[in-house]
């Protein structure tokens, strides 16, 4: 018999160390939710991204790439502090957790994963506890990052659909991490849309 362990207290904040104060209100027992692993005054550095402020059609970006977030970022891809998935766990819960779609992450190529030793959407995902299917496979490991805006637009296509992958038709949802050019999510979009997809939206968690 498998016993369910309670979900572990974090009491210091992530980034900076402070002490977390977790407060016990009528909402959270009522509607439970992840506690924080950040502290507000942390929490506050990062910049939401309004409805006004929305840059791409059919997609939806968590936060601005302010400084705050450009560490973050790097802290938790590049010096793979994978536990910094958590930090914004329950923003992605809160946008996925009602979605009657198919959550499909934007992959890595798997010398990159090999590299960073983790894929970071997946952990994004798996720490808001959403889950997804891999249905797309990248082509090169060459990164968008690496390439200027123009170089990033006229791309050949990123992706591939995985192997005895059927798409139904339905609505996908596409997750990355950031979105700048939208060249990663239009070539996904694109390949799921030819395969049989009738409507394929994004979330990012930035907007670049």
């Amino acid at each position: 018999m498998s016993v369910k362990l309670p979900p572990k207290t974090v009491n210091h904040c992530y980034l900076c160390a402070a002490p977390l104060h977790h407060k016990v209100t009528w909402r959270k027992l009522l509607t439970p939710t992840k506690e924080p692993v950040i502290c507000d005054k942390c929490h506050q550095r990062f910049e939401r991204v309004t409805p006004e402020q929305q840059k791409y059609k059919d997609v939806t970006a968590l936060y601005h790439y302010n400084e705050p977030m450009k560490d973050f970022l790097h802290q938790y891809k590049f010096l793979k502090d994978v536990v910094l998935s958590e930090v914004f766990r329950e923003e992605i819960h809160q946008h996925l957790k009602d979605e009657q779609t198919i959550i499909v992450p934007i992959p890595m190529h798997p010398e990159k994963q090999k590299e960073r030793t983790f894929a970071h959407i997946d952990e994004l995902l798996n720490a808001a506890g959403i889950p997804f299917t891999h249905l797309l496979e990248k082509i090169s490991p060459i990164t968008q990052s690496s390439k200027t805006k123009i170089e990033r637009e006229q791309s050949d296509q990123l992706f591939r659909l995985k192997v005895h992958e059927a798409i139904k038709p339905t609505h996908y949802i596409l997750v990355d991490d950031i979105v700048t050019t939208g060249t990663t999510l239009q070539h996904a979009k694109s390949l799921l849309i030819e395969a049989g997809a009738e409507k394929v939206t994004a979330l990012t968690l930035i907007q670049g």
